[in-house]
């Protein structure tokens, strides 16, 4: 099994993905899992996996659930996730142990009844808005990248995400961005640039970084350090 070596628990590789909202993370991750082949394997046989930092939203009250219809509730506030939770759960992953993670649905703003498994695995990619901002999370993680997109771009994607896949109305969805996305975006997301080991312009369309960051991953996979984060790479744009 993935992450286990001659009985023993291996600890996992982590690597923190950050950015806005609709910046292209997850897209990242995919291309990522996509081009290491991961995609064709059996989830406990994956060596490289992704976990989202969505998985961690607190449930709402009722009174918070109606709030967020209506594009009041900030989902940007780092005290929208439960950090504990998400602290608990990372650190086990990190340890080699298996996890069970919890499903967030944003339709009814509630966690699911049923969860998802993480198997210890080698290497994972800790993704979300916020996963470079508490240092505790960021003192578990090997490599910390920041995907870097217009601010245009992001929004056109979050409108549309929203309304197709999220059921919202536009302009509740214009009302939630202006109102907490944006002040949070540059508040509490931006500043974490600066933890950023790598920069990613451009998310998903920036094919060159997306391969070299496959690179040093399959390099870790054959345990050959080629680069190493602290090592003449510290807050590098890759275009």
């Amino acid at each position: 099994m993935a992450g286990v070596s001659n009985g023993k628990k291996k600890k996992c590789f982590i690597i923190g993905v950050a950015g806005g909202t609709a910046s292209g993370k997850t897209t990242v991750c995919r291309c990522i899992i996509e081009n290491l082949g991961e995609n064709d394997k059996e989830t406990c046989s994956r060596r490289v996996v992704i976990v989202s930092q969505d998985s961690f939203y607190r449930p709402l009250t009722k009174e918070q659930i109606t709030l967020a219809n209506k594009g009041m509730y900030n989902f940007d506030h780092p005290n929208a996730f439960d950090t504990d939770l998400m602290m608990e759960k990372l650190s086990q992953i990190r340890k080699g142990e298996m996890v069970e993670l919890p499903i967030y649905d944003f339709v009814s703003h509630a966690r699911s009844t049923e969860t998802y498994s993480v198997y210890p695995t080698d290497i994972v990619l800790m993704e979300g808005i916020l996963v470079l901002y508490y240092k505790e999370l960021r003192d578990l993680m090997d490599m910390k990248l920041f995907v870097d997109t217009d601010s245009d771009t992001r929004l056109s994607r979050r409108v549309v995400r929203d309304i197709e896949t999220r059921g919202r109305q536009l302009e509740n969805v214009l009302q939630q961005y202006t109102t907490f996305v944006k002040p949070a975006f540059e508040e509490f997301c931006l500043p974490t640039k600066k933890h950023a080991d790598v920069i990613i312009p451009r998310g998903g369309e920036n094919t060159v970084a997306i391969n070299l960051i496959v690179q040093h991953i399959i390099d870790l996979l054959s345990g050959v350090e080629m680069f190493k984060v602290n090592n003449g790479i510290k807050n590098t744009t890759l275009h």
